[in-house]
């Protein structure tokens, strides 16, 4: 491992982090996966989505960090400055959810993205396992945009996003280079790679593979554990409408954060009560509907799967699966 290594990011209680991780990739199935496998006996997961080994990355978590306006401080989740706080906090996601004979996990979908999380984790004297879901990298990034457009972080369409702004959509599909840095520093046999489209189609036998995997018995799973949540897009009924909410209201999501954090901010935990007006009134002109299915332009689409036929290749070699051919030579 390459640079200096920052000893407040080995934790010292190694017995209470987590058996196993699914880091990823955004908008790829991982609460339909994280909602089966909790169903398991002999499965715990944390209820939220952590952040943790990549909890200072300001590019995967903006909205980790706070600036106040008045004082003309930054509170920032900081393990330099606050190693006990910032451990204690990750222990605490776990301490409800262990059971004697079980393992326990957490699932991150930032980690995927995030070099220095694989780094941070191979530090662990813990044999911490790895579980990725790939999506088609064009379906994925598209499926981004939506998450982005609702949650009020998209303020372009989709087109003007890969102008102007494409990275916010396009980077969580960089499997291969993504995973380069997990191989780099975890050994082969713990990392898990599935995709979307297997585990959608095939979802037991998908479920199988992991169970041998995380070594639990796949025999304890009972028939009604398969109806699994999935987490459905909701698209705004009137994008233009949306996107002119989301221009107003920058920073009205970044308080979601505020009080979930390790580090937390008082002066964001409340948003301003005319953004709450507009906001509410916003939702009943515009609500989020399963049923309105958005439609990407045929061109745009193309132009994202030329994009990632050529920012791919060598991901098959790399994770040792026939991965590119079931998208790009089935694409439909």
């Amino acid at each position: 491992m390459s640079g200096t290594t920052d000893t407040n990011w080995i934790s010292k209680q190694p017995e209470k982090l987590p058996d196993f991780i699914i880091g990823g990739a955004m908008k790829s199935g991982t609460t339909t996966l994280h909602t089966i496998l909790d169903r398991h006996p002999s499965i715990n997961l944390a209820h939220n989505e952590l952040g943790f080994f990549d909890i200072d990355n300001i590019i995967n978590h903006p909205d980790f960090n706070f600036f106040n306006n008045k004082t003309k401080e930054w509170t920032v989740q900081s393990m330099q400055e606050h190693p006990e706080r910032l451990w204690n906090w990750y222990y605490s996601n776990f301490d409800s959810i262990k059971k004697e004979g079980s393992i326990v996990g957490e699932d991150s979908t930032t980690y995927l993205a995030a070099p220095k999380a694989a780094e941070r984790i191979v530090l662990q004297q813990k044999p911490i396992k790895m579980i990725f879901i790939l999506r088609h990298p064009t379906k994925r990034a598209i499926s981004n945009y939506l998450h982005l457009l609702k949650s009020g972080r998209a303020v372009y369409n989709l087109e003007d996003t890969l102008r102007y702004d494409p990275n916010s959509i396009i980077n969580r599909s960089r499997y291969k280079q993504q995973l380069g840095a997990y191989y780099k520093h975890l050994p082969f046999e713990r990392i898990k790679i599935i995709l979307f489209e297997d585990l959608t189609v095939n979802t037991k036998t998908c479920i199988a593979d992991i169970c041998e995997f995380l070594n639990v018995d796949f025999s304890d799973f009972k028939e009604n554990d398969w109806q699994a949540h999935s987490n459905k897009t909701k698209t705004p009924k009137r994008l233009r409408l949306q996107l002119m909410r989301n221009r107003l209201l920058r920073n009205y999501g970044n308080r979601r954060y505020a009080s979930f954090l390790p580090l937390q901010a008082e002066f964001q935990k409340k948003n301003p009560f005319g953004q709450k007006v507009f906001n509410k009134i916003h939702k009943r002109l515009n609500p989020l509907q399963t049923e309105v299915k958005f439609k990407p332009n045929p061109s745009t689409v193309n132009y994202l799967d030329n994009f990632f036929k050529i920012e791919l290749e060598g991901l098959d070699e790399l994770v040792q699966k026939d991965v590119l051919s079931k998208w790009f030579n089935q694409n439909k």
